[in-house]
């Protein structure tokens, strides 16, 4: 979003409550919260690993789970720190909070609301949603004055951008239970696949695809009418394409390999649509 947000306040003659060594402070405190979730998921789901991936894994393997208690301790703290860091020295406010708040929800994820229908799914969906809508919520002081800024542009601009990291998270923590469903299933986690059955966890992958494909169609209609041919030309092959390869072989994949290299594929979408961002820094 700082490719979004950065060209749109300098043409109001405004400054980012974030410079470029701030925001690099952000997207660490971010990526330390994300991997402190990661290691605790791993510390809690040691024995579904060991039938899921049993090739890779981590804890134990690599790190012991001492360490992995350690890691994720002091990766969450320093996360947390950042964001208390910049709204002491920074416009920002609450992102230190924001930060905790995210913290312990991963926590709350790893021990319970993983093995839960949906209630997993949607949270991560929402945090993955957040880290885009969290550097919005940094130049938060000019919604107090919008008419010094183009605040209707970067609402909408934003909201573009975390409904894709919400609808494409969905996809993928579908995929993902698609996948795991062997180990969730021996240690009482009641995933899509289990409850719903494989079908009809197709289906709701599918459904959700679908929607995010045709979405991206009417916008691509739009950059062409303003002539945004490049980013046209991006979000077709590089977005667009592997969706639709993804929709066409959920149906017809069986197992969990066959499952990880559609949500591999599917987090290669998330990264390509989200870089598309720097196409507002061109054009703007």
């Amino acid at each position: 979003m700082y490719c979004v947000l950065q060209p749109l306040l300098a043409a109001s003659n405004k400054k980012p409550s974030l410079n470029p060594g701030h925001f690099f402070l952000l997207i660490i405190s971010s990526v330390f919260i994300a991997a402190a979730g990661y290691i605790i998921n791993d510390y809690f789901d040691l024995n579904i690993d060991r039938i899921n991936k049993p090739k890779r894994l981590i804890v134990q393997k690599i790190i012991s789970r001492r360490w992995t208690i350690l890691w994720h301790f002091f990766l969450s703290m320093f996360g947390v720190a950042i964001g208390f860091y910049l709204d002491l020295t920074t416009h920002v406010t609450l992102l230190g909070f924001s930060n905790l708040a995210c913290a312990c929800l991963l926590f709350l994820y790893s021990i319970s609301l993983k093995k839960k229908l949906l209630s997993g799914n949607i949270l991560i969906s929402l945090l993955t949603a957040w880290t885009v809508l969290v550097v919005t919520w940094c130049e938060a002081r000019f919604f107090l004055n919008p008419s010094d800024v183009n605040i209707h542009k970067i609402i909408r601009i934003t909201f573009l951008y975390t409904g894709f990291a919400f609808v494409i998270s969905l996809i993928r923590e579908a995929v993902k239970d698609m996948e795991d469903i062997d180990g969730d299933r021996r240690y009482g986690c009641k995933t899509m696949p289990i409850v719903w059955g494989f079908n009809a966890a197709k289906i709701y992958a599918a459904t959700w695809m679908a929607a995010i494909i045709l979405a991206l169609v009417v916008l691509i209609l739009y950059m062409l009418q303003i002539h945004w041919w490049l980013s046209s030309i991006y979000c077709l092959l590089l977005i667009i394409t592997p969706l639709v390869y993804v929709f066409q072989k959920l149906f017809k994949a069986k197992t969990a390999e066959d499952f990880h290299k559609l949500s591999s594929l599917i987090k290669l979408v998330m990264f390509t649509g989200i870089l598309s961002m720097i196409f507002f820094r061109i054009y703007t």
